[in-house]
């Protein structure tokens, strides 16, 4: 018997409140008819929410992923069956490795179709098993206040992730009572005193000892205390993959990051420390270099919020489970013994990266290593930086000094296209930082159609496309391979200004390093959407090498 009263509404209606109950940083979606009745109540609650309707699911699903790390808050991204929820994958395989909160909301074919192979019809359960922490087909409009609960709660406890829910189309439209409900925010237990003094005895032990720093949980306080630490102990700080922005870049204990593109002597003086504490990241395939620093670390501690991450891969000689935030206030007053060896230790490191950073002489036209200083020293310290993926992340990721946490928005996945859709997330959410996203020309034109986006809601990012005229990174790995037989990687590119005028954004073409800063003042100027081409040589596959040199 359907429910009648002043509370009824349907199922559609009341996933909208339930997911507005619970605070969520940013929606997306390219609407579909599976999920119409979403759709009309969310024109019911336009004064509570922003949506943005992205011109392709991955972009749109990338956007809400982006949303959930800057933020730290599960986004939702609406997408329809089959091809839609397909074509946001990409973004949900990022969220699931990143250790992104975020929401997927999927519409789906009618509860007497399924199984039938209908119309788009998928099982989203074997689809997405493998890349998200759970994904859930709601059957009855009643139960949903209890499917979004759970579902927040699982994208944000532990090792945040994200979670699918699939909604039927009759379920949408079913009319229901079933009041909303809240999930409270997972707890993560302090680090216990016991642990805390095992932590400190580990670190007064060792003589080269090196934190690896970042991971869910990570918050600017934490950075803080941590680089404090750290420098008042002569400890050296190494950033995992792509959080660069977890701790001040400029900090005398800060040695540089790990992952690709990092600097070869850093590698090598890791293998040297006979303490490697992983302070709250997960010690990925990127950041161990295919897991040879874990694999023969001297000795190897880790500290993460998710339990299920402390042996995940290699066995650490000690595992402690704690908030971030409590291991940082357990160690912002701790001073450990002085040691002659530490103290010599780190300013080695230090100079090595002080080095690493410093610009190649003689520089290449135009020199991406002053264009990336240049943005460094022109923008807000707490202005977002995007990238996607291809060897042009090396310049950014060697030469821009990260200043405060939230500032860096990458795939640690290495997805491409995600640049341009996470900067169009930052500008959404902060309409008064600057955003600058950084892609190639191969990864910009994997979401390039979102510049209309940018211009239709009047998102303020400057976008600055290294143009080599090919997929840099795969020419790099095919030239060491198979040297001369290039084959698949060379592109056609569509005249760059041109095509961002077309959208209706503010272009600009650099050839030389000099005519950079003029471009980039326009830009930051300009009140919408800015596009900058760099068309860079391309035999300068990445600051240190020249094509002919991987032969």
């Amino acid at each position: 018997m359907e429910p009648t009263g002043a509370n009824v509404r349907s199922g559609g209606d009341l996933l909208v409140q339930c997911l507005l109950e619970h605070d969520m940083s940013l929606w997306s979606c390219v609407p579909g008819e599976s999920f119409l009745p979403v759709l009309d109540a969310l024109h019911e609650r336009g004064d509570r929410v922003r949506l943005i309707t992205a011109r392709h699911e991955a972009a749109a699903a990338n956007m809400a992923e982006a949303a959930g790390k800057l933020t730290g808050r599960a986004a939702v991204c609406l997408v329809t069956r089959g091809p839609g929820a397909t074509h946001a994958s990409i973004a949900l395989h990022t969220a699931y490795q990143d250790g992104t909160p975020l929401i997927l909301v999927v519409g789906q074919v009618e509860r007497r179709h399924l199984g039938r192979q209908a119309f788009q019809e998928m099982n989203y359960e074997h689809v997405f098993g493998s890349s998200a922490k759970a994904v859930v087909t709601v059957m009855d409009a009643d139960r949903i206040p209890e499917h979004v609960a759970r579902a927040v709660a699982t994208a944000h406890g532990g090792r945040p992730g994200p979670v699918v829910l699939v909604l039927p189309e009759d379920v949408l439209s079913d009319r229901t009572d079933a009041p909303v409900m809240y999930a409270p925010e997972p707890a993560c237990p302090d680090v216990t005193a016991a642990d805390r003094d095992r932590l400190l005895v580990e670190l007064n032990a060792a003589e080269r000892p090196v934190l690896i720093v970042g991971g869910p949980g990570w918050r600017q306080s934490v950075g803080e205390q941590v680089i404090a630490f750290a420098e008042r102990n002569d400890v050296p700080v190494a950033a995992a993959f792509r959080w660069q922005d977890a701790v001040p870049n400029a900090s005398r204990a800060f040695v540089g990051y790990l992952g690709l593109g990092c600097s070869p002597k850093l590698r090598a003086r890791l293998a040297e420390a006979d303490l490697i504490v992983g302070l709250g990241p997960r010690l990925d395939d990127p950041t161990t270099d295919g897991y040879a620093l874990t694999d023969t670390a001297r000795r190897l501690v880790l500290v993460s919020e998710a339990a299920d991450e402390l042996y995940g891969g290699a066995i650490p000689h000690l595992a402690l489970h704690g908030s971030l935030a409590s291991v940082a206030d357990a160690l912002k007053a701790s001073h450990l013994r002085e040691n002659a060896s530490r103290r010599g230790w780190l300013p080695e490191l230090r100079a090595e990266q002080e080095r690493f950073t410093s610009p190649p002489v003689p520089a290449p036209q135009p020199d991406l290593a002053s264009i990336v200083s240049h943005v460094r020293n022109t923008v807000p310290d707490d202005a977002v930086i995007t990238n996607g993926a291809g060897n042009y992340t090396v310049w950014l990721q060697r030469f821009f000094e990260f200043r405060r946490f939230h500032t860096q928005l990458a795939p640690r996945n290495g997805a491409m296209g995600y640049g341009l859709p996470a900067g169009l997330a930052a500008a959404a959410l902060h309409p008064d930082r600057v955003v600058v996203t950084f892609a190639g020309d191969g990864c910009l034109l994997m979401s390039g159609s979102e510049l209309a986006t940018a211009v239709k809601y009047g998102l303020r990012v400057v976008v600055v496309v290294v143009n080599n005229s090919m997929f840099g990174t795969i020419r790099m790995h095919q030239e060491r391979a198979y040297p001369g037989r290039v084959i698949a990687t060379q592109l056609h590119n569509p005249d760059f200004v041109a095509y961002a005028r077309s959208f209706g954004a503010a272009a600009h073409l650099v050839r030389t390093t000099g005519e950079f800063a003029p471009a980039f003042a326009e830009a930051l100027s300009h009140h919408g959407p800015s596009l900058i081409e760099v068309r860079t040589d391309a035999e300068q596959i990445t600051p240190d090498l020249r094509i002919a040199d991987l032969g």
